[in-house]
């Protein structure tokens, strides 16, 4: 594992003049600093329901998916990142953890941010919170990794072919 780590800093270190090594591997413009926030808002509508889940015939409350609470977090630390990507990288979600607290009803907005805590390895980790008008939704441990766009789609079409 060190042998491979050092092998991708010095790919990393060489690049392409830009910071994208062939290997998928990517330097940021700069770093972010620790304790950047972003925000991300929604407005919940009938689809950001449990209720509109159409997974099964179990029945689910009509109030704000967990699962659209997380994409929300998820956007808002891609916010914090954005600024110093290269032109063809991106941030990814490798980690979410999460707990959701509270029901949020249809039309309520919900706001959640992100705010980045620190770095493991090349993994960017970030605390998230969401709220509404009524206070705290939920809250929890996020973690992105940044990648080249190139290295996702070759990824998804290797996966699609041997599927």
């Amino acid at each position: 594992r060190k042998g491979r780590v050092e092998r991708e800093a010095a790919l990393c270190a060489r690049g392409s003049g830009r910071g994208q090594p062939s290997t998928g591997i990517v330097s940021l413009m700069s770093e972010p600093k620790i304790n950047a926030t972003a925000t991300a808002h929604l407005v919940v509508k009938e689809n950001d329901l449990a209720s509109a889940l159409q997974i099964s015939d179990d029945p689910f409350p009509p109030v704000f998916v967990t699962a659209r609470m997380v994409a929300l977090t998820e956007v808002a630390a891609a916010r914090v990142l954005q600024p110093q990507l290269w032109p063809g990288e991106l941030s990814v979600g490798v980690t979410v953890d999460v707990v959701h607290r509270a029901p949020t009803p249809l039309g309520a907005t919900v706001i959640a941010t992100a705010t980045l805590t620190g770095q493991e390895g090349k993994l960017f980790v970030f605390e998230v919170m969401a709220s509404d008008d009524a206070g705290e939704v939920g809250r929890g441990a996020h973690k992105r990794a940044v990648v080249t766009t190139e290295r996702i789609v070759v990824g998804a079409a290797r996966r699609a072919r041997s599927a």
